[in-house]
C-alpha cells in the first residue's frame, strides 16, 4: 500500500455526529470504565477548539447539544469501544439521568488553553476511586490513562499541552508535491482505493436520514431548489443538496455516522459528496469517482496539518472545500495548472470564514462552501484565476495552501479568544 493511500485509509473514520461531543463522550466513558459505582464528578478540561466546537453541537440520541451534556452521556451510557460513535447506544431513559447529574452539579466542564491542538482530559470520580484519560493531537488518540493516583498507561514521548509534534507522520503529505499527488492518484492501483466505497456509503446514509426527518429544515428546502429530485440535471444543485443535507443531519445530531477525514465529519462530507453529484450527474466512472476522492482528502490534508485539527477558521469550507473543488476541476480533465488555479481562486474567496463550533450554521457554510468551489472551477477552467502576487497565494500551489492553513494558526488564535468569550457571555 502506498504512504498517501494509507494516510487516508487509516484517517477515514466513522463518526456518530459532530466529532468533538463524540470525543468528549469517548474520553469520559473510558474514565467511567476504570472505576466502579456511581459518578460523584465528572470534570472535562478542553482546548479552546474543542471547546468551541462542541459548544453548542447537537449530540446523537437526544434533543440536548453542549460540552456537558456530552460528557454526562458519556458517563451514563457511553461504549468507549465504539470510539467515536461511543453515543450510539444513548436511549431515552439515559439522557433522563444525565440531565440530573448536570443538574445536581456533577458535571464540570473547563477550557485548558487557547490552542488548535486537540486535547481532552476527562476525570470520572466515584466515592472511593478516580480515573483520568487524557487525549492529544486526534479525537480518540488517548495518551495517559490514571486510575486511583496511578499511571497504568502513558505513550512514550507525550507532550505537553501546547507542544508542537513534528514528527514525521505528523507531516508526511508535506513532503509531496501538488504535482506528485496528483501523479498518485492517477496511476494508483485503483484496487487500493476501493476501501473509499464506504465513505459513499455512510455519508449517503446520513444524507437519506437529513432528508427523511422532520427536524431539518435547510435539507427539505434545498431538495425544492433542485426540483424535488435528490440528483436532478443541475450538478450545482445536486451537490448543495447532498452535500449540506447530510451535513445539516449531523450537527442536529440525527443518528447515523459521517465518514470522517481529518476528524471531522462536516470535513468528510463536503470533500465527497459534491463529487457524489458530478460522478451521477455527468456520468463520470466509479474508477474516476475513487481517484478524485483521494486528491480532494488528500488536499484537505495538506491544509489541515497546517491549520491545525481545530482553529478558528471553518477548515470544513477551507480545506475540505478546497480540496473538492480540486477534484471537480480534476474530474472535468483540468490538469496541475487548473488544480493550481483553483486553490488560487478559493483561497482568494473564503479562506477567512470562521469556525463558531459545530451548529446549524455549519449547513450554511457548507452551502458557501460549494457556491465558491464551483465558481473557482469555473473560472479556472476557463483560464481565469487569482494571479500569484495577490494576497495571501504563494508561488506554487504548495505555499498557497499552506498560507491558508497559516491565517487560521497561528494567525487567527486571537479570533477564536474572541468567539469563545461570546460563546461564555451567552450562558451568563
Amino acid at each position: 500500500m502506498h504512504k498517501l493511500t494509507k494516510l487516508i485509509y487509516d484517517d477515514m473514520k466513522p463518526a456518530l455526529g459532530v466529532t468533538e461531543p463524540g470525543a468528549i463522550a469517548f474520553a469520559v466513558a473510558k474514565a467511567k470504565s476504570y472505576v466502579t459505582g456511581e459518578p460523584e464528578s465528572i470534570h472535562v478540561s478542553l482546548n479552546s477548539g474543542m471547546y468551541k466546537n462542541a459548544f453548542t453541537c447537537g449530540i446523537p440520541n437526544s434533543t440536548r447539544v453542549g460540552n456537558a451534556y456530552a460528557a454526562a452521556l458519556g458517563a451514563v451510557a457511553g461504549n468507549a469501544g465504539k470510539g467515536l460513535e461511543a453515543l450510539a447506544d444513548v436511549k431515552s431513559e439515559d439522557n433522563e439521568k444525565a440531565e440530573k447529574l448536570i443538574e445536581a452539579g456533577k458535571v464540570n466542564v473547563s477550557l485548558s488553553g487557547m490552542t488548535s491542538r486537540i486535547f481532552i482530559e476527562a476525570s470520572v470520580r466515584t466515592q472511593s476511586e478516580e480515573a483520568v484519560v487524557t487525549i492529544q493531537d486526534s479525537h480518540t488518540n488517548i495518551t495517559r490513562i490514571c486510575v486511583n493516583g496511578k499511571t497504568e498507561f502513558e505513550k512514550d514521548g507525550m507532550e505537553k499541552e501546547g507542544q508542537i509534534s513534528n514528527t514525521e507522520e505528523d507531516c508526511l503529505i508535506h513532503q509531496y508535491t501538488l504535482k506528485e499527488i496528483c501523479d498518485f492518484i492517477s496511476t494508483v492501483d485503483i484496487r487500493e482505493l476501493e476501501f473509499i466505497r464506504k465513505a459513499y456509503r455512510v455519508n449517503l446514509e446520513l444524507f437519506e436520514e437529513g432528508i427523511n426527518s422532520s427536524r431539518t429544515t435547510f435539507a427539505r428546502y434545498l431538495l425544492k431548489k433542485n426540483g424535488g429530485k435528490v440528483i436532478s440535471e443541475n450538478e450545482q444543485t445536486t451537490a448543495s443538496l447532498l452535500c449540506n443535507a447530510a451535513i445539516e443531519a449531523r450537527v442536529i445530531g440525527l443518528d447515523k455516522p459521517a465518514m470522517s477525514i481529518t476528524g471531522s465529519g462536516a470535513h468528510g462530507i463536503i470533500a465527497t459528496m459534491p463529487l457524489y453529484a458530478a460522478y451521477k450527474v455527468n456520468g463520470y466512472s466509479e474508477e474516476q469517482l475513487l481517484r478524485a476522492t483521494a486528491l480532494s482528502y488528500l488536499i484537505c490534508t495538506y491544509i489541515k496539518e497546517y491549520s491545525g485539527k481545530l482553529s478558528a477558521f471553518c477548515g470544513c469550507a477551507i480545506a475540505a472545500g478546497t480540496g473538492m473543488a480540486c477534484a471537480l476541476a480534476y474530474l472535468r480533465g483540468g490538469t496541475v495548472v487548473e488544480i493550481s488555479h483553483t486553490i488560487n481562486n478559493m483561497a482568494s474567496s473564503i479562506t477567512g470564514m470562521i469556525c463558531d463550533g459545530g451548529n446549524q450554521g455549519c449547513t450554511m457554510k457548507g452551502v458557501a462552501a460549494v457556491d465558491a468551489a464551483y465558481q473557482s472551477v469555473e473560472f479556472a477552467m476557463n483560464g481565469v484565476y487569482i494571479d500569484a502576487v495577490h494576497g495571501i497565494n504563494g508561488r506554487t500551489a504548495e505555499e498557497t495552501m499552506r498560507n491558508m492553513g497559516r491565517i487560521a494558526s497561528p494567525g487567527m488564535t486571537g479570533t477564536e479568544k474572541t468567539i469563545v468569550e461570546i460563546f461564555e457571555g451567552k450562558v451568563k
